[in-house]
């Protein structure tokens, strides 16, 4: 069970990293942004995604943190939707990257805290070296993605949508990981 939560997260944590990689190029080609309206972008989100772990950590208390952890991905699988079918302007990016910075910090900071109620006691330094290796061992797979998308496309824009699968399938993978009893 903790290795099918394990690979529900390397799934969906891929999509989180290439969306948080790909955004800057994104508003650049797409919106036309420069460096400067990107670093104030940038900055914005680190604020914002402080913000957005705490709240979602209170819904966390009360609903569980699987359940909080799937809203935010339903959250930045509507978010890519947006990107494709509504950003228009460098305003659209903003708000855009304000709701990003919502679920960016509470999806990241709760998907470690389920992790960590599941790894034994004592063997924490190996599951959570697993944990780290494991997430930099394949964060190769969304940006290759997006690049094959893009060679097909000639588009960024399209080239979002199949970035929406990282989310769908580790939301259906952790739907049904019984985190429990794992």
């Amino acid at each position: 069970l903790t290795l099918r939560y394990l690979i529900a997260y390397l799934i969906y944590n891929d999509g989180i990293q290439t969306v948080n990689t790909v955004a800057t190029i994104f508003a650049a080609t797409e919106m036309g942004m420069g460096p400067e309206q990107l670093v104030g972008v940038i900055l914005m989100i680190q604020f914002v995604a402080a913000i957005g772990a705490m709240l979602f950590n209170k819904l966390a208390v009360q609903i569980g943190a699987k359940q909080t952890v799937i809203i935010t991905l339903f959250g930045w699988t509507g978010l890519l939707l947006a990107a494709f079918g509504w950003l228009q302007t460098p305003t659209h990016v903003w708000i855009w990257a304000f709701c990003e910075a919502l679920v960016l910090g509470s999806s990241q900071a709760l998907s470690r805290s389920i992790f960590s109620k599941m790894v034994p006691p004592k063997r924490e330094a190996a599951y959570f070296s697993l944990y780290e290796i494991s997430a930099r061992g394949t964060s190769w797979l969304g940006p290759l993605v997006f690049a094959f998308a893009v060679q097909m496309t000639g588009s960024a824009r399209v080239s979002l949508l199949p970035i929406a699968a990282f989310f769908v399938v580790g939301i259906a993978l952790l739907w049904t990981t019984a985190v429990r009893q794992a």
